[in-house]
């Protein structure tokens, strides 16, 4: 958040939302975004001119094909699809958002978990034409089945292209409905279900007058009025250590400090904490961001901390308060979304990263995977494949610092790496609790 900070000074005031976006090939996810950029003023005159010259508009008349906003790719521009997470930004004088427009096609789901992996909100779109008769689409299915393992704190329903279907409540409550039963199998809480049409711009930023049936706030005001994760309860100090700072001089001179980033907190000068896995206690002697000394410090801070005494402390070791450690192990559970096009081999080693940590792990077990049509869990040990979501049983070279996933994403959450490729093979979420 350091960053957009820099950017933005206001921002800490104002609050930066970031979400992903995510459906079915062809919802309208990139119209929407070019939408928002539009009647949020977030385009300037050149783009628009480029976009309205283009050759792979696909827009009738003199109309702005909007998804070309967000479209950069020209294999995306040829084919009318998102292929790669693009991130876009734009304000409104009431939040500050940063967008991630995930591909909606089954091949692409590895770029989607991307995406959600730092937001805190989704909006999954639906296409009201397609989905008329209240039938949802299998990726809408997988989309909001992964929004809901990766912890996202807002999942909103965007009912799409409600253009094509003449503004029909009866269709929108019928989507609504099955949206519902949806949210209730993936224990989803409080879903809400907005009618819109991105090409139209109906219900995105203005009430509709096609709509005056509708009670839900407008998607962008509805956007606005999320809670931000730092408006959320305090939370376990928890501090991956990235770099280890040192400067050797005289005695009076000499200076040894950790950079990261915190990812829980607060932090206080003089707060008592454990190093791990060493299990090493001390006290935090300095607080500094960039050059300036901090008396505490902040979920989101990127930090340098110095403790009163000389530890042994390397990269990927885990600072955090003592009283609220998490689990030290080398063995656990974890939900796996496979992202790799190999499946996935017990036989092999593959490198776990975690936070800045790296070590090299086994999948022991196999013992459940998802049915997303069905949405439901069922025993199987066969492996996993491609876009596969999984329960597995892990063990690692090394031990780990674990925290549930639904307790502390940063030491809740891991990939996977193919050793030979190199390629993120999955994304992974520690299950501690029952």
């Amino acid at each position: 958040m350091n960053a957009i900070n820099d950017l933005w000074p206001e921002a800490r005031h104002k609050g930066v939302l970031r979400l992903v976006t995510a459906g079915s090939v062809d919802d309208g996810k990139s119209t929407l975004i070019g939408r928002l950029l539009l009647d949020s003023k977030g385009v300037f005159a050149d783009q628009l001119q480029s976009i309205s010259g283009s050759r792979f508009s696909r827009a009738q008349g003199d109309a702005l094909d909007l998804a070309l906003l967000t479209d950069g790719l020209e294999a995306e521009r040829e084919q009318g699809i998102t292929i790669d997470v693009a991130y876009r930004y734009f304000a409104t004088p009431a939040r500050k958002f940063i967008i991630a427009d995930a591909p909606g096609h089954e091949q692409y789901t590895r770029n989607m978990v991307t995406g959600a992996s730092t937001a805190d909100a989704a909006v999954i779109l639906i296409d009201a034409a397609r989905a008329e008769s209240g039938t949802l689409l299998p990726q809408t299915k997988r989309h909001a089945t992964l929004a809901k393992l990766l912890g996202l704190r807002h999942i909103v329903f965007a009912i799409n292209k409600m253009d094509q279907v003449q503004w029909s409540q009866a269709v929108f409550e019928r989507i609504q409905a099955s949206v519902a039963e949806l949210a209730r199998r993936l224990e989803i809480p409080a879903p809400r279900c907005v009618p819109i049409s991105a090409l139209t711009g109906d219900n995105v930023v203005q009430p509709s007058p096609h709509m005056p049936w509708t009670t839900e706030l407008p998607l962008l005001p509805l956007l606005e009025s999320l809670p931000l994760t730092f408006e959320a309860p305090q939370t376990a100090v928890r501090f991956f250590v990235q770099w280890v700072i040192r400067h050797e001089g005289s005695s009076t001179q000499a200076f040894r400090g950790y950079a990261g980033q915190l990812q829980g907190g607060p932090l206080r000068v003089g707060d008592e904490v454990r190093v791990l896995p060493s299990g090493e206690t001390a006290r935090v002697r300095a607080l500094q961001r960039g050059n300036d000394p901090l008396d505490a410090a902040a979920p989101g801070d990127s930090i340098t901390l110095v403790l009163d005494r000389e530890i042994d402390i390397s990269r990927g070791d885990l600072i955090v308060a003592t009283g609220a450690e998490p689990l030290v192990t080398r063995e656990f559970e974890a939900d796996l979304c496979w992202l790799d096009r190999q499946a996935l081999n017990p036989a092999r080693w593959y490198w776990l990263k975690q936070g800045a940590r790296l070590t090299q792990a086994r999948i022991t077990a196999i013992t459940a995977r998802r049915d997303i049509s069905e949405l439901s869990t069922v025993a199987s040990s066969e492996p996993l494949q491609g876009n596969d979501i999984g329960r597995v049983q892990i063990r690692t070279r090394d031990a780990l610092a674990l925290d549930d996933y639904s307790a502390e994403r940063a030491t809740g959450a891991f990939i996977l790496i193919d050793g030979a490729s190199h390629q993120t093979a999955a994304a992974g979420m520690v299950r501690l609790r029952a």
